[in-house]
């Protein structure tokens, strides 16, 4: 049985790849200050090996962790039309107070809210999927449900 794939944008791809360089760039000086670190005596009561050891296997452990999402994660290329998808652009209108919203929709390695990057999991971004504009769509999140207009596609 093949694992399951996660989708994922072009540009969050890319992304994921840039950190996982940039990880690996600081590598050898972790090691270098662990080495120094293990050269100034008793490990047992010596908390900078302590703390250099803890930093190097959090290194290790978020280039693996990068690398595994990366390995099961698909690219999604969008069409060029109107429904939502991965990859587009959205702007909606919330119907109970008017107020409007732009966000992408992009996959869940990728989402950043404060980036307006809303994962295509959460209930916004899977009630949306598969919509087009000018529909009206009921979100349904933990504690409520609420009603979006669907104002404006395009490709991010």
């Amino acid at each position: 049985m093949e694992p399951e794939t996660t989708p994922i944008t072009a540009n969050g791809y890319h992304q994921i790849e840039q950190e996982i360089e940039r990880l690996k760039a600081t590598k050898p000086a972790a090691i270098k200050r662990l080495a120094e670190a293990a050269a100034l005596g008793d490990r047992s009561e010596n908390a900078e090996y302590s703390e250099s050891k803890r930093a190097l296997g959090q290194l290790k452990g978020r280039i693996h962790f990068l690398t595994k999402q990366l390995q099961y994660s698909e690219i999604v290329t969008p069409a060029d039309d109107e429904t939502i998808e991965i990859g587009k652009t959205v702007t909606i209108q919330f119907l109970d107070d008017g107020e409007e919203e732009t966000f992408e929709i992009v996959g869940k390695p990728e989402a950043d809210v404060n980036l307006n990057k809303i994962s295509l999991v959460s209930p916004i971004g899977a009630a949306l999927l598969g919509s087009a504009v000018g529909e009206t769509v009921t979100v349904t999140a933990p504690e409520f449900s609420y009603k979006v207009k669907i104002l404006k596609v395009t490709l991010s």
